[in-house]
């Protein structure tokens, strides 16, 4: 076998057989999977930091319907956004994107600590910012995932970097209620923009250690990408492409419209137990920011425990083709018994489930999809795909809550919705599975 166009004997070392439960891990792999998958620990655990800070400024400031309205911000910025990454991205090499892009943004929370130090109220900005930061900063890291492997490779390893993606954002959730309760949400900033000055010291020394293991690779690593079409024209012209895009809105419309039935009843919840007056918003604050740390805990570590001893399974006895059937099933299923017995816990779980599977076995398959794919979409398309089609989903949702607040919709109405849409979810699979065939065929690889 090959590994960044050097060889290795097929035995395995301690390392690989220590990995072997997780993943296939082969001679000559271990050091760069292990330090991207560290690397993709502290993204996920800065970015839970972060999101528990959002759902404490926005949902104490504005309610549940305010959150889903300011996704359609998001989508806005993100039009001007994509094609200047794009730009970006054609001038400086993959190294140089990752840590001006991450600074960027580090250098953004500098100033909302700001804020805060001076009294502000930061919420709706916050939000804005953190389903950004979100997209962009994790999809640019997983670009470079798949730039640095082959698709037989990144078949084998990504279940062992989504392992620390699953463990990062668990531990990141833990951490969260600690600092919520004992420090306020200042310290969470801090400590999310603390990581990810880490996760740049990381990519660099990956971007060292794939030289020093491959140099044959190192003049690839310094190469630009292409100055052609940006992310949004990609995607228009190649069908492979439009489809993992519809996959991102359809299952991202059935993802936050359970989020916004969740978020409504722990605005309740809080208000009926500190009332709603302004005199109780730091014990409202606490409470949001406790339950969803619960929430989150919960979510992540049953994807924790799915990337550690399901996913790699899947892919190797279905593929990733067949793979990307088991989300929208699981979904489908959960509001189909939301029509019969709706309830807060009944939402609760049927959330932990979708969120714990989407996290896990859906994230590590969608990422995969971009294997057999060119450099210029792994970069370009795909922060395409992953910010705006991402955030065009919370658009369409942010319509439903509106409709849903005018008709007075209950679950059950939420529920024939999901079904629907998870219904167009499993058409949208189907396409994809015959189109990552065709081109894992074309490029005598197997997905």
């Amino acid at each position: 076998m090959t590994t960044a166009g050097v060889a290795f004997p097929d035995e395995k070392g301690w390392l690989e057989r220590l990995l072997a439960p997780i993943a296939d891990v082969r001679r000559g792999e271990a050091i760069s999977a292990l330090l991207m998958t560290l690397t993709m620990f502290l993204i996920l655990f800065a970015y839970y930091l972060l999101k528990t800070a959002r759902e404490v400024f926005i949902l104490a400031e504005g309610g549940a319907e305010v959150k889903s309205y300011s996704s359609a911000g998001q989508a806005l910025l993100l039009l001007g956004l994509v094609p200047a990454y794009g730009k970006l991205a054609s001038s400086v090499n993959r190294i140089q994107l990752i840590q001006w892009v991450t600074l960027f943004f580090v250098a953004n929370l500098a100033v909302f600590m700001l804020a805060l130090s001076t009294g502000l109220r930061i919420g709706i900005v916050y939000f804005l910012w953190v389903g950004i930061f979100n997209v962009m900063v994790i999809a640019q890291f997983w670009a470079f995932a798949n730039d640095l492997y082959t698709q037989e490779q990144g078949k084998r390893l990504f279940p062992l970097i989504g392992v620390g993606s699953s463990l990062g954002a668990w531990m990141g959730s833990l951490r969260a209620g600690d600092v919520v309760a004992t420090s306020g949400p200042l310290r969470l900033l801090s400590g999310g923009a603390f990581l990810l000055v880490a996760c740049i010291v990381l990519a660099r020394l990956i971007d060292r250690t794939t030289r020093r293991e491959a140099p044959a690779q190192a003049q690839h690593a310094d190469e630009k990408l292409e100055s052609g079409p940006n992310g949004f024209a990609m995607i228009g012209a190649d069908r492979y492409l439009m489809l993992i895009a519809a996959l991102v809105v359809v299952l991202n419309i059935v993802n936050t419209s359970g989020e916004y039935l969740f978020g409504r009843y722990v605005v309740s919840a809080a208000a009926a137990a500190y009332g709603a007056g302004p005199e109780s918003e730091a014990a409202r604050q606490q409470f949001i920011g406790n339950t969803y740390s619960s929430f989150f805990s919960y979510v992540n570590l049953f994807g924790f425990l799915m990337q550690m001893f399901v996913v790699s399974r899947v892919f190797k006895f279905l593929g990733v083709g067949k793979a990307l059937f088991v989300h929208p099933i699981v979904a489908l299923g959960g509001y189909l018994m939301m029509l019969t017995v709706p309830s807060f816990n009944a939402i609760r779980w049927l959330k932990i489930a979708d969120n714990s599977l989407d996290y896990s076995l859906g994230n590590t398959t969608r990422q995969a999809l971009w294997l057999p794919t060119s450099r210029e979409a792994k970069y370009k398309a795909k922060q395409a795909v992953d910010s705006f089609c991402q955030r065009a989903g919370d658009v369409l949702q942010a319509g439903i809550v509106y409709l849903s607040t005018l008709l007075a919709f209950g679950i059950p109405a939420f529920a024939v919705l999901n079904i629907i849409f998870a219904g167009g979810w499993l058409a949208v699979a189907a396409g994809l599975n015959r189109g990552l065939r065709m081109k894992a065929q074309a490029g005598n690889g197997q997905l």
